[in-house]
């Protein structure tokens, strides 16, 4: 087996921790990671995973498919502040946060792994060296989201959609599932906007001119780069905030 397909075939959780670790897990603690007692389940496109005011006594791990993190106005207006994928836990503020803040939801069919709080606080006490790895994770969300405040606030258009393209791309790399650069792309144009602050008309129109650049092709919701670094200066992306250990994972 390749070093490759052994990395597409590890645990999705374990391959974002190996991303992201500052350190060399040993085998002992990618070994309670792997045993932390999962509830997995599996839950269709478009379903709120938790909501805004939820008191959870669980997290969950991402496995597959992929999710994001929104708030919404009173008047219903969804704002999505960030796309979860394969590897991440979205809700690791739980653990600490009494009352969520957010809500989160599927953005295609996803199986996610539910753990009990206090399985994961059990963990952390006996591998306490794990406690910075998910404190560094915890400060790698934060850091996504000054990103993403830029590039909505102060970005045009062209490269809000360049720069969303270039950090999904790389972030899947880093735990294996963004092949050659393509990866399936499950948000509809409605999706986007509520994600880039633009109209889904202005989506259409955008990944239509990043088309006629030569940077994309998205066919039957998969998306393929054509020229990485036509697309990052498109973007002004510098994956220096995603923070991975090995920068060229993508």
């Amino acid at each position: 087996m390749t070093a490759q397909m052994q990395q597409a075939n590890r645990h999705p959780f374990l391959r974002k921790i190996d991303s992201i670790a500052l350190f060399k897990p040993s085998e002992a603690e990618m070994a309670a990671l792997s045993a932390m007692p999962m509830q997995v389940a599996q839950i269709d496109a478009y379903q709120d995973i938790v909501r805004e005011g939820d008191r959870p006594a669980r997290s969950f791990a991402v496995l597959e498919g992929i999710a994001c993190t929104y708030k919404s106005t009173r008047a219903g207006k969804r704002q999505v502040m960030g796309y979860h994928v394969p590897g991440d836990m979205p809700d690791f503020q739980s653990l600490y946060l009494e009352v969520l803040d957010i809500s989160i939801a599927t953005v295609s069919p996803c199986r996610v792994g539910f753990v009990q709080h206090e399985a994961v606080r059990a963990l952390l006490r006996q591998h306490p060296r794990l406690n910075e790895v998910f404190w560094r994770a915890t400060l790698i969300d934060a850091a996504l989201v000054r990103e993403w405040m830029l590039n909505t606030g102060r970005r045009d258009a062209y490269a809000r959609m360049a720069h969303l393209f270039c950090e999904l791309i790389t972030r899947l790399g880093a735990v294996g599932l963004a092949p050659d650069r393509t990866f399936e792309m499950p948000m509809t144009q409605p999706e986007l906007a509520d994600a880039l602050g633009i109209t889904p008309v202005h989506v259409n129109r955008t990944i239509r001119d990043l088309k006629m650049a030569g940077l994309i092709t998205l066919r039957s919701r998969r998306l393929t780069v054509h020229d990485w670094d036509g697309l990052m200066s498109a973007a002004e992306f510098d994956p220096t905030y995603l923070h991975l250990r090995d920068q060229d994972a993508s």
